[in-house]
């Protein structure tokens, strides 16, 4: 696979565009047929439109056997659905039809996930059993996608990590993740990778919940991902899981003041300059998250995310939406402000649109 490069700067893995699936994102089944479900047409969409790129945010629930009215169990987390680990290979499989290169990250992993919402029965950046756990979950996917080449499909080991003491308190403090042992554990996963497929890229996401670079990973052969969602008051303008009370959140403009801040196109640089070095340095970089929630004003989205995507495209890094339908995403996203094109049955964003296929 070349490597992405542009105006003396070269990117060990391709520019990547595309888009967040949201199938496998909750760690509970669905009761019936869920709207997020992904369609062969999404895959067609995409494809037509120009993008390469999908990313499968998993919770590892729902590949596992458990008791769903009871809390999960570390014997819980090794006893993985076949039938479901079938289901999501057959996705995969279905994107590689439409030439789009497929990310398998794990949103919520054994002992971590950012959000809320689930008990963990221990902590991955603390216990050797959930170190374990992690290892034993990509060494199974390594294995049940050996054949599928590097081209085809690539592993994001965990999104977003960051420390913190009560994994269901959305509100609570988050630490960094002490180096030494982001390292251990995203090294020793690696190496159990590629023993099934030595040449399968893995991804580590930015420290602090993807926000800055692992400089204690350069050395290895894995790429890392940043976030598209700076400053967090424009991307996530009222958004019920980051504003215990919605309605304090300050009105977003670009550029302008936020809360007594000033931001422009110049804190975006200072942003992304760590990122844009690590490039430089010869270290795969990609954006494996980035967009608005739909409370955002539109025309102030736009403005602030063509800066965000003129920044990454200019040093060679790609870009996954969150999410295709959705909230986030091209269609169906639930925007008051804009006027929607019927598109098949859904609302489609053509501005939006328009302004990623520019990048």
């Amino acid at each position: 696979m070349a490597t992405s490069t542009i105006a003396g700067i070269s990117n060990p893995i391709p520019r990547w565009r595309g888009f967040n699936l949201l199938d496998y994102f909750s760690p509970l089944p669905p009761k019936g047929i869920s709207p997020s479900a992904t369609t062969e047409d999404d895959f067609r969409w995409m494809s037509d439109w120009g993008f390469d790129f999908v990313r499968i945010p998993m919770a590892y629930p729902r590949y596992i056997k458990f008791d769903l009215a009871k809390n999960v169990t570390p014997e819980d987390v090794l006893n993985i659905d076949e039938k479901v680990v079938d289901e999501i290979v057959q996705l995969i499989e279905l994107a590689n039809k439409y030439k789009l290169h497929v990310s398998l990250d794990l949103h919520r992993a054994p002992g971590y996930c950012v959000n809320a919402g689930f008990n963990e029965p221990y902590n991955l950046w603390k216990d050797t059993a959930a170190q374990d756990a992690f290892k034993f979950h990509w060494e199974m996917w390594a294995k049940r996608l050996k054949d599928f080449s590097r081209d085809s499909v690539s592993f994001d080991l965990v999104n977003e990590p960051s420390l913190r003491e009560n994994m269901n308190d959305q509100f609570g403090e988050r630490k960094t993740v002490p180096g030494a042992i982001y390292r251990k554990v995203v090294k020793e996963t690696a190496e159990a990778i590629r023993k099934h497929n030595p040449s399968r890229i893995v991804v580590a996401d930015g420290n602090d919940v993807g926000s800055s670079v692992i400089q204690e990973i350069t050395d290895l052969d894995i790429a890392q991902s940043c976030r598209g969602y700076f400053p967090h008051y424009i991307s996530h303008y009222r958004a019920p899981w980051v504003y215990k009370n919605p309605d304090t959140a300050p009105m977003p403009v670009w550029p302008g003041t936020i809360d007594n801040q000033h931001f422009g196109r110049e804190s975006l640089e200072k942003f992304y300059a760590p990122w844009i070095e690590l490039v430089k340095k010869g270290v795969g970089v990609h954006c494996g998250e980035c967009g608005c929630w739909r409370e955002t004003p539109h025309e102030v989205f736009l403005a602030w995310f063509g800066d965000v995507l003129d920044i990454l495209t200019q040093n060679k890094i790609g870009y996954a939406l969150w999410n295709f339908r959705g909230d986030f995403g091209v269609m169906d996203s639930g925007r008051k402000d804009i006027e929607y094109e019927d598109w098949h049955g859904h609302k489609l964003d053509r501005k939006m649109l328009k302004m990623l296929q520019k990048y």
